[in-house]
């Protein structure tokens, strides 16, 4: 093991992607800068922010570790950047739009040391109206896909395979063993990095985090939702500012996972009907987006420029939707 005083070993690195969220990141760090019970460092990577993100952190928050990349690479791609530049116990990967609470980074780590079988964990985490976000799942199944955000799941929205996939029957107020936690808080052991190693860059935006989870339990490392640490995820305002082309990706990413690790478990059949399902899901979302931003347009014209914009059709125009949040 090398010197500590030549290489000091952090007990956390907090790494955050961020791609054009100034405000919410600065909320984001200002949380994190206020938790002083363990030793981290926090690394940030830029993917070529125009919003003065970049200029922000530099000013208001000198001890980050600063990345910055001259274009987007995609989350997993940035993410891995940062992995490979920490030295912490444990990896903490943080979205920019999250505030953890106090004590949580603090009790993260102490929920790690004291479960060293677990590779991954996740916190609780709340969205901004207070409510919990079912951010651990089982794996994703063909089922569970008919009824996710789909026209089948508005008639039967509390069906078996769907509750089942969202672990929706329980409050979440437990330590539990799930199959994956959401990659907008997502710690991972230095150990299992070790072992199985970082993010698949071959998922640009989403499920990199139920890739490492799928692929530690096949090394036998155990998965677990720990709401002993709470964190609050404002939820999507990176992927809000493209809707469109986060749809596109959700989607893809989806089929690279079913093709990775389920390929070989299906009918040809399914393999057939499964590219056929996640595009014409996709083409769905991304219709509703485009007329959600017509109807915005044309309201604004019926309105005339005096009038004052109602801010809820404003929210519906700008927040898009990937199929899955």
């Amino acid at each position: 093991m090398t010197d500590k005083q030549d290489n000091p070993v952090e007990d956390i690195s907090i790494v955050i992607v961020n791609w054009n969220t100034c405000d919410e990141l600065r909320t984001c760090l200002q949380a994190i800068a206020a938790e002083s019970a363990v030793s981290s460092e926090i690394i940030l990577v830029d993917n070529a922010s125009s919003d003065g993100s970049v200029e922000m952190v530099r000013a208001d928050f000198p001890r980050v570790k600063l990345i910055e990349n001259s274009a987007n690479l995609g989350f997993a791609k940035a993410a891995n950047q940062g992995i490979a530049a920490s030295r912490g116990r444990y990896v903490l990967s943080l979205n920019p739009d999250t505030e953890a609470k106090p004590g949580a980074i603090s009790a993260l780590v102490r929920f790690g040391d004291d479960n060293p079988k677990i590779g991954i964990f996740g916190p609780r985490i709340l969205n901004l109206d207070g409510s919990v976000y079912y951010s651990c799942r089982r794996f994703p199944t063909l089922a569970a896909g008919f009824f996710r955000n789909t026209i089948l799941g508005k008639f039967f929205p509390r069906n078996t395979y769907l509750m089942d996939y969202l672990m929706a029957g329980w409050d979440h107020t437990e330590t539990k063993d799930v199959d994956w936690v959401s990659g907008a808080a997502l710690v991972m052991r230095r150990e299992l990095l070790d072992d199985i190693g970082a993010l698949d860059e071959r998922f640009y935006m989403y499920c990199e985090d139920v890739d490492i989870a799928y692929r530690a339990k096949q090394k036998g490392w155990r998965v677990a939702y720990f709401p002993g640490a709470v964190i609050v995820h404002a939820r999507g305002r990176s992927s809000d500012k493209n809707p469109n082309r986060m749809i596109v990706e959700f989607h893809k990413s989806m089929y690279r996972f079913f093709k990775k690790h389920y390929l070989h478990e299906y009918s040809i059949f399914a393999r057939l009907i499964v590219p056929v399902g996640l595009i014409a899901r996709a083409c769905f979302f991304i219709a509703r987006n485009d007329y959600r931003h017509y109807r915005y347009r044309l309201r604004l014209r019926i309105r005339g420029p005096h009038e004052p914009e109602n801010p809820s059709d404003k929210e519906a125009c700008a927040r898009g939707h990937c199929g899955e949040e």
